[in-house]
């Protein structure tokens, strides 16, 4: 057992033990999401917003996003994203914030960014511009990445239930938050979701 082992042993075992390699996040990287509707393909951009990139290349490798569910899908706005499928670590992770990256790309149709409630807020959700959102650069919403393939794939991501309330009649956004899974799969079946994504060098040839 652990605790026979002499303190000497121990400190020897210590020594050697490799330390975790430090991820370095490339300045541009890929990511594919395999959809219910097809893939899709991102390119995130760390000149655009740094902490903004680096928490979407952490949530990629961690698998945050598997299973997820595009729960917020308004036609000619954006497509909601990033609930954990498990509520407890969405829990955790969603108070996680990242501090605000000053804007230097533009809301238009294909770009990525964070939601967010208030300024350096920014946590695990995103969403795809579906259109030229100017409003949303008024706002402050600060793109990451851009859809480099699949366009057409996220226009058909299913929009049937709307905005969340109190914008739209169904999606409860604090059920969202609280119970993820637990509620959007049972009670909205028809949304489309993730079934992984992957760093583009983490995909199979």
């Amino acid at each position: 057992m652990l605790r026979n082992i002499p303190a000497a042993a121990l400190l020897l075992l210590s020594a050697c033990s490799k330390p975790e390699p430090k991820i370095v996040v490339p300045d541009v990287f890929r990511v594919k999401f395999e959809t219910s509707q097809g893939d899709i393909i991102v390119e995130a951009h760390r000149a655009w917003s740094p902490r903004g990139a680096d928490r979407f290349h952490e949530l990629v490798r961690m698998r945050y996003f598997d299973e997820g569910r595009f729960f917020r899908v308004v036609p000619g706005f954006i497509a909601q994203f990033g609930a954990h499928r498990d509520f407890k670590v969405h829990e955790k992770w969603r108070e996680f914030f990242i501090l605000d990256d000053p804007p230097v790309e533009k809301n238009t149709r294909g770009m990525l960014s964070y939601a967010k409630s208030d300024p350096n807020t920014r946590a695990t959700e995103m969403f795809i511009n579906l259109a030229d959102n100017k409003s949303l650069d008024e706002e402050r919403f600060v793109p990451f990445a851009r859809v480099v393939q699949g366009m057409d794939v996220v226009d058909k991501l299913y929009a049937g239930y709307g905005d969340v309330r109190p914008a739209g009649k169904y999606i409860d956004q604090t059920r969202v938050e609280g119970e993820t899974n637990e509620y959007l799969v049972q009670r909205f079946p028809k949304l489309d979701y993730i079934k992984r994504a992957l760093l583009v060098i983490d995909v199979p040839l």
